[in-house]
């Protein structure tokens, strides 16, 4: 069954990463609206156990062998400088408010982009049963976070996580007619992948995928009223899948054994060794997000308004190193991944 299922790695590594992060998610969400005293802890977990642990696991790719860093050494090397002197010239020119307002919309895209990848992903791995008009199924999965976004912008929040933000003006009925678009081709989407399991040609693991996409986004962008409790949903579930999923890159470009031209990447990849893996990214994530916040006094002390410019430069590099090194349509990806090219 692994195979025509189209699993990633395995029943129990891809039930884990599609349905554990999607419950665990959702039980974050379901415990702060039931007890907003619940927010600070569970958001101090998810960002030192996952927030700033997923960006730092984006190094592994980067910089943790010869090859990649010398592939990457732009990245590295000069663009944190060049979105640090962005993130903070926008800070200094327009305020503060600026960078929560970026952050809003960017990071929606940002979770899309990384869903539809997954997917992709997903489908490659279906041996050709995700057969569906491409059209439609990228409308069924791109107006879904649309839909949210102009909610949320509709909505008008004056802050979003604490940050004082200015939405993008967005009228009812454009809100309305989206989500009923959405709301059809998502029908029509399901529709057509009911017949294809009625027709025994059902792929399991892309739809068990989707449908967490859908719950996801529909719970984080729009059937929860509080935006940040919405965004703690969904940061959980992409946060989490992100960093099972570079393990999982890194564990099958290693999966020969240790590699002499990347020793220690390739020994704390092995699948046997994840404790270690996990062990060694939580170590570096402790380190440089305590050493950054040690240096808030000088921060401030050399004009630096505030630590969210430092933390969304992060978040800003993160997001543009993402879009360059998981392309699906690279070979090199592709073949490390074991997809098919379809």
């Amino acid at each position: 069954m692994g195979r025509p299922a189209g699993w990633l790695r395995g029943p129990g590594f891809d039930l884990g990463f599609v349905v554990g992060t999607t419950l665990v998610a959702l039980a974050s969400g379901a415990a702060v609206i039931a007890d907003p005293r619940l927010f600070a802890p569970i958001l101090f977990l998810d960002l030192w156990l996952l927030g700033y642990h997923h960006v730092i696991a984006t190094y592994t790719r980067l910089c943790f062998d010869r090859a990649s860093f010398q592939q990457h050494r732009f990245l590295v090397l000069w663009l944190p400088f060049i979105v640090l002197a962005a993130t903070l010239a926008l800070a200094l020119g327009f305020g503060l408010w600026v960078l929560g307002s970026i952050y809003l919309y960017w990071q929606c895209f940002h979770y899309a982009r990384q869903s539809w990848g997954v997917s992709q992903v997903y489908r490659r791995k279906s041996d050709g049963l995700v057969n569906e008009n491409e059209t439609l199924t990228k409308l069924a999965f791109y107006l879904l976070p649309l839909w949210g976004i102009l909610y949320r912008s509709w909505q008008d929040p004056e802050t979003f996580l604490g940050l004082e933000i200015r939405v993008i003006p967005v009228p009812g009925l454009l809100v309305d007619v989206v989500a009923v678009a959405s709301i059809a081709t998502l029908a029509l989407w399901t529709a057509a992948r009911l017949r294809a399991f009625w027709e025994g040609r059902g792929a399991v693991a892309h739809s068990l995928y989707m449908a967490s996409h859908v719950i996801v986004f529909g719970a984080g962008y729009i059937f929860i009223e509080d935006i940040t409790y919405g965004w703690l949903v969904i940061n959980i579930w992409h946060n989490a899948q992100y960093l099972l999923f570079v393990w999982l890159f890194n564990s099958n470009r290693f999966r020969d054994g240790t590699d002499p031209k990347a020793k220690f990447l390739s020994w704390i990849s092995h699948p046997n060794r994840w404790v270690a893996y996990f062990g060694v990214c939580f170590l570096i994530t402790t380190l440089l997000y305590t050493g950054i916040g040690s240096f808030e006094a000088l921060f401030y002390s050399i004009g630096i308004p505030s630590m969210i410019v430092i933390y969304q430069a992060v978040n800003f590099h993160h997001y543009i190193v993402d879009s360059v090194i998981w392309k699906v349509r690279k070979a090199p990806l592709q073949k490390t991944l074991g997809l098919n090219r379809t």
